[in-house]
């Protein structure tokens, strides 16, 4: 007697949801090259699976009046259909600031979260989704300030600031306090300062954080004049209004900040620091 085993294939999908590779741009009178649509996407309630016909060529795709036979009937609910535009409007905001898939995956679990809790009723999804992609980037370690966010939106910052309370509150989630630490090497990039101007600048602004010289300030305010003290010091001096345009905030913040850590700016610079401007001849302000 010969007995057959049959191979047994674990795993509970056996069914490829991803996008076909194949296409059939090589198949004549055919103007689409793609068979199927977009890949399943798992937060929308049915994935948003659905099958486009392509246009009719021959006499049976018409009837005696000329009109199609068969057309796209797509169903989507307007919960996702919402949904589905928010998502476009968070991955085209990160596009803009170069933002890496894991934010904007993170951003849109965030959002679906908050708009199927109905927590925010009278925000518009744009702020919400606006106010998902700030806590994101927190969450993700990579954070941007508001200014930049308002920058690739149409929400104002106001606005976003509000929803930003009201998420962290709805979803009872919270985010790291943000540090001097989180905005030094892409602000002096964005300045085109050199490696020594921003070891020194972060040197200053946690040394000024250490001594509490600069109570109630904001970590961005803080960053920013330590920014102006230690580009004044060295042979690549930027202006406040340079700084401000790149960290979004206004003169008369670094100004204040810049003051408050002025008088001890002796203590504040590494040891090994090349200056081209004394620290005695740095501006007063």
């Amino acid at each position: 007697m010969q007995t057959l085993c049959c191979p047994v294939f674990p795993g509970d999908r056996v069914i490829d949801v991803g996008s076909e590779w194949r296409t059939f741009s090589n198949d004549k009178a055919t103007k689409d090259p793609s068979r199927v649509g977009d890949t399943q996407n798992p937060l929308l309630s049915d994935g948003d699976l659905s099958t486009m016909i392509g246009k009719g060529t021959g006499a049976a795709s018409f009837d005696e009046f000329g009109n199609s036979k068969y057309q796209n009937r797509r169903t989507m609910s307007s919960s996702d259909r919402a949904m589905m535009n928010a998502f476009k409007e968070i991955t085209n905001m990160a596009d803009r600031i170069n933002l890496p898939r894991n934010i904007v995956d993170r951003t849109n679990n965030l959002f679906k979260q908050v708009y199927e809790q109905k927590s925010l009723k009278g925000r518009s999804n744009d702020a919400i989704a606006s106010a998902c992609l700030y806590i994101a980037c927190r969450q993700e370690g990579v954070p941007r300030t508001f200014k930049e966010i308002c920058a690739v939106s149409r929400i104002s910052k106001k606005e976003i600031g509000r929803c930003f309370k009201l998420i962290l509150k709805a979803l009872e989630t919270s985010v790291d306090l943000i540090t001097t630490g989180d905005f030094m090497s892409r602000f002096c990039s964005n300045l085109g300062l050199p490696k020594q101007v921003q070891m020194a600048a972060t040197h200053i602004a946690r040394k000024a954080v250490e001594l509490d010289l600069v109570p109630g300030r904001s970590p961005i305010s803080v960053a920013a004049a330590a920014i102006y003290m230690a580009s004044q010091a060295s042979s690549e001096k930027r202006t406040q209004k340079e700084i401000g345009d790149i960290a979004g905030v206004a003169d008369v913040t670094i100004r204040q900040s810049y003051r408050l850590i002025y008088p001890r700016a002796p203590d504040l610079f590494p040891a090994d620091f090349k200056f081209d401007t004394p620290v005695d001849k740095l501006p007063q302000l």
